[in-house]
Parts: C-alpha cells; sequence; structure tokens
C-alpha cells in the first residue's frame, strides 16, 4: 500500500467505536533506515479553553492496526490500560 492511499482514511478504535481522526490531519512516525510506518500521531480535538493549552496528540503504533479497509482504519486500542496510558502525549 502506497502512503497517499491511506490519505482520508478515517481511523475508528474498535474497543468503544469512537471516531479519532481522518489520515491528512494526522503525522506519521517514519523509520528513516527502513522507510516503514512507526505510528500515527493524531491531533486531540479538544474545548475552546484548550486553544490555550499545550497541544495534545495520540500516538497510536503501527502494530495497534488491526485492519485498513476501503474508508476506514480500524485500531484496536484501549485507553482504560495503564499501558496504553502512554500512549496519550
Amino acid at each position: 500500500m502506497r502512503l497517499g492511499e491511506l490519505a482520508g482514511k478515517e481511523i475508528i478504535n474498535i474497543n468503544d467505536g469512537a471516531r479519532l481522526g481522518v489520515i491528512g490531519e494526522t503525522d506519521l512516525a517514519i523509520d528513516d533506515e527502513t522507510g516503514q510506518i512507526m505510528s500515527i500521531m493524531l491531533p486531540r480535538k479538544g474545548n475552546l479553553l484548550s486553544i490555550f493549552a499545550e497541544k495534545q496528540e495520540l500516538i497510536i503504533p503501527w502494530e495497534l492496526i488491526k485492519k485498513i479497509g476501503f474508508e476506514v482504519i480500524i485500531i484496536e486500542l484501549d485507553q482504560t490500560i495503564p499501558r496504553y496510558s502512554k500512549y496519550l502525549v
């Protein structure tokens, strides 16, 4: 799959059905040596007061991606498990 084919796909968390964002509004961490995608970094949406707060991101490691479909990317991220709280930056 080419990087351009990921653009426009919506990211859905299978655990709670939450719509997390769309590829294109995100950044990708890519390994310089291999060219493989290491993670997807989504900006966290906030409220009006968050305009003045520090920018937050949700980092989704590539291994949490379960399925890439025609329109969506399904991930499995349980944000209640402490080991996944490190992905909330």
